[in-house]
């Protein structure tokens, strides 16, 4: 006689589940203070990550894992599994790189998945300023 199928408990395994379907991670790029300022395209800056995200080695092939959505001024990144909020940090600094604006924007993590694109403060002292 067949028993009804009953799942065993399932064990922590390194502070990992043995479920199939690994936690879903959302990140967000919050891009307001450099969308408003106009010096950012958040559409095109959403096309570069989801052309250069890599899954399993490969570029851009996202298929139902991540997801890139844009919300307003803000990026949302949603991944199935594991997914490193370090490397979205990777990408923006290298995007701000590709459009020359590394000088001016840092990314800057607000909590514990948000990073956003804020100006460098620069104090100019003009009192200061060749006094030497």
């Amino acid at each position: 006689p067949e028993m009804p199928t009953v799942q065993p408990k399932r064990t922590l395994v390194k502070g990992k589940t043995a479920t199939k379907k690994k936690s879903a991670n959302k990140f967000v790029i919050d891009c307001s203070t450099a969308e408003t300022d106009s010096i950012l395209d958040v559409p095109d800056f959403e096309n570069y990550l989801k052309t250069k995200i890599k899954v399993n080695g490969k570029a851009g092939a996202l298929g139902d894992i991540i997801s890139v959505n844009k919300e307003k001024s803000k990026i949302v990144v949603q991944a199935e599994g594991a997914f490193s909020k370090r490397y979205l940090k990777y990408l923006a600094k290298k995007y701000l790189k590709k459009h020359q604006m590394r000088d001016f924007l840092r990314v800057v993590s607000t909590n514990k998945s948000t990073y956003e694109l804020k100006y460098y403060n620069i104090q100019e002292n003009e009192d200061d300023a060749g006094d030497d």
